[in-house]
């Protein structure tokens, strides 16, 4: 049988519980996932690509187990189906929250089928606890000096909060 090899796409700026929910249900699905980092030279992260990794592989170890192992990072800084073709991705996983994700997804899955009919897109539901969460509002949080404890997993706390420490 032939390894099923994901990719999972995303700036992970930072790593949410909804991203680690979604990375959870992909391992059901693949037998390898990509974490693609985008980097896009337009946007100025939180996080460096440096420790994005290193946050996303202590939360696997943590989290995943022996599943960790299955998961690699990479970066990427132009289209994901190319990413995906570079690293034999036959499998793309999007995580959905609500409908207007759905609405979205499905224009972005319909074009990626166009430029490589060999990817095929996996939605995944995010679990009802997580599909409040976005990175965007997480960093809004931390900003402002809010509890993001709840929205985040246990090994990002302190390095968000060091980033808006005053």
């Amino acid at each position: 049988m032939t390894e099923r090899i994901a990719i999972y796409a995303g700036s992970f700026d930072p790593l949410t519980n909804g991203h680690l929910d979604v990375l959870k249900a992909s391992l059901t699905v693949a037998d390898r996932i990509y974490a693609a980092i985008g980097i896009h030279p337009g946007k100025q992260p939180l996080f460096s690509f440096e420790e994005r990794v290193g946050l996303i592989k202590a939360v696997a170890a943590q989290e995943l187990g022996n599943d960790a192992g299955r998961i690699t990072i990479i970066s990427f800084d132009g289209l994901v189906v190319d990413a995906a073709r570079q690293h034999g991705a036959t499998i793309m996983i999007r995580g959905l929250r609500d409908g207007t994700d759905l609405d979205y997804e499905m224009q972005m899955a319909g074009m990626n089928e166009v430029m490589a009919p060999e990817l095929q897109t996996v939605f995944l539901p995010a679990s009802p606890a997580v599909r409040t969460i976005t990175a965007t509002l997480v960093r809004q949080i931390a900003s402002m000096g809010g509890d993001i404890a709840p929205f985040v997993p246990a090994d990002i706390v302190a390095p968000l909060k060091k980033k808006f420490a005053k």
